[in-house]
């Protein structure tokens, strides 16, 4: 596949391909963005304008000192963020959070990038990785078969699309360590770490048989129609799991064998819940084996359930939905380039991360690398004390490879700040915190970019 060598190329004019075309045109690239709709649909699009929401139309928190989105948002914003800025024009009231007028919105962004003098649409299916040129593949969940096939055989993976079924992740410092402990099953490894890897939470029988009552009688997402793919490494959600006999998951993910209670060494738990550190600083915490199709109120309900977990604070609910991404710790660098064929880029849904503010974060990022190399230099990830940082050192290796699952921003991702008292009496400073060096060092990281920009 030929192409102009000065040219960055974009797969997919959804919110992540805009935001990278808008940071790199205005970095004096130019661009091509190649989107296959209106010539080729799919079953959640109606347009076939750049930029449009196909799921919900809100933004979610804008609040930039007490949430991390909002402070994605800050960021976006100083960096003169496309999708901010039109957002911005037609936000709608909603309280806290940041919505918007869909269909203006897409028509505008659409609009900005047609006028900009760098940029150029061409409409038609891109089917295969291209081996020069420097591309961007920005086609989130819903990347073509074509596409997504060559991206398969690329990268080894055996399917990229599938029925997604996720576990939920908890804030460690909202789990009660009185009545959990650390310790791997039959206390295996070489090293201390090793085999206090997991986190339990320990049920009795009636505790047990409770649990999986509500389990089964709590309200569940249904497929759609027409949607078959089969579910990612053969993983069950939980209910699935109970609805083939009461004992299963005492038998599965709850076995409750090799551990010791240290609160009640005398009582051997009926079962028990085991969580896995998902980050590498510690602070998130995925419940094993959990993967779930409940719909969001139930989870917090039944998972509350758990001895430990009452007062759990969730950084992401479990789920099911059709999603195309890429395992991004083990295939793409710190630049978001694939390992294999470093003049590709990946940016968007596809990388890992999850909503349109984290997809757009990624395509601003993406953008304004390519950019930079196309332009004979190259520019540093951001530190990952700032949100967009923290979520691209979660995709490219902070995250564990294995359990890789899609991932909204949050602060479990964000280095700890020296010096705050913890708990929840101090969740309030530390968020503000978080926030005023994230503004000070991404403010930091865009000083040099400015004469440029």
């Amino acid at each position: 596949m030929g192409c102009m060598t000065d040219t960055l190329h974009i797969v997919g004019g959804g919110m992540a391909g805009s935001e990278a075309a808008w940071q790199a045109a205005n970095m004096g690239v130019r661009v091509v963005i190649h989107e296959m709709r209106p010539q080729v649909g799919t079953f959640a699009h109606q347009t076939g304008l750049l930029g449009e929401m196909v799921c919900s139309n809100s933004f979610r928190s804008d609040d930039s000192e007490q949430n991390a989105v909002g402070l994605l948002h800050w960021e976006m914003r100083a960096a003169n963020g496309l999708i901010m800025a039109t957002a911005d024009k037609h936000r709608l009231p909603a309280g806290g959070a940041l919505a918007v007028d869909r269909e203006p919105f897409a028509q505008t962004v659409t609009d900005t990038l047609m006028a900009h003098p760098n940029i150029t649409v061409e409409y038609g299916e891109i089917t295969e990785l291209p081996r020069d040129g420097t591309w961007i593949i920005a086609t989130g969940p819903l990347t073509s078969s074509s596409l997504g096939q060559a991206i398969a055989a690329e990268t080894g993976a055996e399917a990229l699309a599938f029925f997604d079924a996720i576990a939920p992740i908890v804030y460690h410092d909202s789990i009660d360590m009185e009545r959990a402990w650390m310790q791997s099953r039959y206390d295996k490894g070489e090293t201390e770490e090793e085999r206090t890897a997991y986190l339990n939470c320990p049920m009795d029988k009636a505790q047990y048989d409770a649990f999986i009552d509500a389990l089964l009688a709590a309200d569940k997402t249904e497929f759609h129609e027409g949607e078959t793919a089969g579910y990612f490494d053969g993983c069950l959600p939980i209910e699935v799991m109970a609805e083939r006999g009461r004992e299963t998951l005492r038998h599965g993910p709850m076995k409750p064998v090799g551990l010791t209670n240290p609160h009640q060494p005398e009582v051997k738990a009926h079962a028990v819940v085991q969580l896995r550190r998902d980050n590498k600083l510690g602070t998130l915490y995925n419940i094993v084996g959990f993967q779930t199709k409940m719909k969001y109120g139930a989870q917090t309900e039944v998972f509350k359930m758990i001895p430990g977990l009452e007062n759990a604070s969730f950084a992401r609910l479990g789920g099911i939905h059709r999603n195309t991404f890429l395992n991004s710790p083990t295939l793409l660098d710190g630049q978001m380039r694939l390992r294999s064929r470093p003049n590709v880029r990946f940016a968007g849904q596809i990388t890992g991360v999850e909503g349109y503010v984290e997809s757009s974060a990624m395509g601003l990022l993406a953008g304004r690398m390519a950019a930079a190399e196309l332009l004979g230099g190259s520019l540093e990830t951001p530190p990952d004390t700032t949100a967009m940082g923290a979520l691209i050192t979660h995709i490219s290796g902070g995250a564990e490879a294995k359990t890789f699952q899609p991932m909204n921003v949050n602060f479990g991702l964000f280095p700890p700040v020296d010096g705050l008292k913890g708990g929840r009496r101090g969740r309030k400073d530390r968020y503000k915190a978080y926030t005023d060096r994230a503004k000070a060092d991404w403010q930091d990281w865009l000083a040099p970019q400015a004469a440029i920009a």
